[in-house]
């Protein structure tokens, strides 16, 4: 049974801009992480596996230009796509200087049928000089930056080693929104969230979404936090120091979640992507499609939408 669709989703806020499907295509530009080198914290976040989301396509030698190619053959075969996102996923993609920066960013946006680019890092890896780079790319391209968030509690932040707070996110995002504001850059911003994380209650959920709902963020990737092979969070599941979220739990949280948000928000992901060899629980969270279905029957039953309690 076909549903409305309760939100405003990233393909169908592409597809307003554009006018055809955008597909997105992920590269690893073969950085690090401060939290993972020792500059901030040991050990990253306790979630986070050595590939740190990461295609390890850098390590076998692709280039960034090779692995966008590579990516637009296997979208264009399966999508019919022609135009394309160039997302820089793996670990911190500003932890860098502005020169190779503005290298591995000139070189993506200069493949064919790119139309923009989304840049994953942290908070805590910006700054001025980086922001203005970054903007400068904004009058001929679509620019998502995304901050890796998590929470907005900082008791929950500490706990998960992540080794900035909520200032910090809220520091950051204001550094672009007073760019975009005085200049007129077209920066947009994209959160990402992670439901489920220890010790966190609903309460402290929606309490994250109220807070990055006032913060004039543009989007939100909303991800169930599950228990990936050989990182700290599998040592505290094995304690029975941590408890998945069941599938209905994770549903009925992220309903909540998209409904104290904004009407205007894109909702970019609204579950993740767990590598079926890497997955130690939950083991519901492979089945993305039946998740994905039980949410949109989740916001009619419920007569629910995006930003109803905003």
């Amino acid at each position: 049974m076909g549903y409305k669709r309760k939100y405003l989703d990233y393909n169908s806020y592409l597809k307003s801009l554009y006018g055809e499907r955008i597909q997105k295509i992920v590269v690893d530009a073969g950085l690090n992480c401060p939290n993972r080198d020792g500059s901030i914290a040991k050990g990253g976040c306790i979630y986070c596996n050595s590939s740190g989301s990461g295609s390890g396509l850098w390590a076998k030698g692709l280039s960034i230009t090779e692995q966008i190619e590579l990516g637009r053959k296997a979208m264009s075969r399966r999508y019919n796509a022609k135009k394309f996102l160039v997302y820089f996923q793996s670990y911190t993609n500003t932890y860098t200087t502005c020169e190779s920066m503005r290298a591995m960013y000139d070189e993506a946006l200069g493949v064919d049928g790119v139309v923009g680019m989304a840049i994953g890092t942290r908070p805590d890896c910006i700054d001025q000089e980086k922001i203005e780079l970054i903007a400068s790319y904004t009058d001929k391209y679509l620019v998502w930056l995304e901050y890796g968030l998590q929470s907005s509690h900082n008791s929950t932040l500490k706990l998960i080693n992540r080794g900035h707070n909520f200032k910090c996110f809220v520091d950051a995002v204001n550094l672009v929104n007073e760019r975009n504001l005085k200049l007129g850059s077209k920066i947009n911003i994209c959160a990402h969230v992670i439901l489920g994380l220890p010790k966190e209650t609903k309460e402290m959920m929606l309490e994250t979404a109220h807070r990055i709902g006032e913060l004039g963020i543009n989007g939100v990737k909303i991800h169930l936090l599950y228990v990936i092979k050989g990182t700290f969070l599998e040592a505290m599941w094995k304690r029975c120091d941590y408890r998945c979220m069941t599938q209905n739990e994770y549903v009925d949280a992220v309903c909540d979640f998209i409904a104290h948000l904004p009407k205007n928000m894109v909702i970019q992901r609204i579950t993740g992507d767990p590598h079926p060899k890497e997955l130690v629980a939950p083991t519901w969270a492979l089945d993305k499609q039946t998740t994905f279905n039980m949410i949109q029957q989740t916001f009619e039953k419920r007569g629910s939408w995006q930003g109803k309690f905003c």
